[in-house]
């Protein structure tokens, strides 16, 4: 039987309905929906190997959905095309750069790469644009070092302000916090969250760092394998989304911290 998709809501910026993925039409997750408006910080969290990644990757356009739907400001994505959708979403993933031999200062005028003409020249707009990036994640002491220069922290920074330059209304991160110290991942999320309150991006990210989301996140998606909720995490605490996630015999949740306790 013929099932309509719910009308988006006006003020979304991306709408995911009855989403499933994976590859090769085999579903790794499904029955995913949720709504995004501007200015908001959201993660995806979950276990692993439950298609967190997989996900993202398919919201950016970078694989093929199974089914479902996913708008971009009132748009399917399937019909957007590449220089138009690199002008609404950026992405930062896990894999490292091209080279690791650009400047800083290089690798922030390919963030303009949509916006500029054929030779790349980059207009006194671009240059704005590029400094104030660089201003709000502070990095005007390392402009004309490296990459490979920075350490793990400070190249997160420079790729986080790459997607801003990029000035899309969406940005998508996978594991932005992968293989830093608890307070450089702090750094990271709080800055991610300020830049989505000051600037109104839609920031969704995917992590493993549940308890630092449920501190600094507005919403959460949490990839269970069957009903997928998404709310904001206090209403994700009330609702016992976050008892079930692990195995009850070695992790509990203490809804009262927002925490998970180890059982010994």
């Amino acid at each position: 039987m013929f099932k309509s998709i719910k009308k988006t809501n006006s003020n979304s910026v991306l709408n995911i309905n009855k989403l499933s993925v994976g590859y090769d039409k085999k579903i790794i997750a499904k029955d995913i929906s949720f709504d995004l408006k501007k200015g908001e910080l959201t993660a995806i969290v979950g276990v692993n190997g439950i298609g967190k990644s997989t996900l993202l990757r398919t919201i950016a356009g970078f694989q093929s959905k199974i089914s479902g739907s996913i708008q971009v400001e009132g748009k399917e994505l399937a019909t957007i095309d590449t220089l138009d959708l690199a002008t609404k979403v950026s992405v930062v993933l896990t894999e490292p750069i091209a080279t690791k031999n650009m400047s800083v200062k290089e690798l922030m005028a390919l963030g303009r790469q949509p916006y500029t003409n054929w030779l790349g020249k980059l207009s006194s707009e671009d240059v704005s644009i590029i400094n104030k990036s660089v201003s709000i994640l502070e990095l005007e002491s390392f402009l004309e070092k490296k990459c490979y220069e920075l350490s793990d922290g400070q190249l997160q920074r420079v790729m986080i302000a790459r997607a801003l330059v990029q000035d899309t209304s969406i940005i998508l991160l996978d594991e932005p916090t992968t293989h830093l110290d608890l307070y450089h991942k702090v750094h990271i999320l709080k800055l991610l969250k300020s830049i989505a309150h000051k600037t109104k991006k839609t920031i969704l990210f995917t992590s493993h760092e549940i308890e630092l989301a449920i501190q600094l996140c507005d919403k959460m998606l949490i990839l269970d394998g069957q009903s997928n909720p998404f709310e904001e995490p206090c209403k994700l605490i009330e609702n016992n989304n976050f008892d079930t996630l692990f195995p009850a015999d070695m992790i509990s949740f203490d809804a009262t911290t927002g925490s998970f306790k180890i059982k010994k």
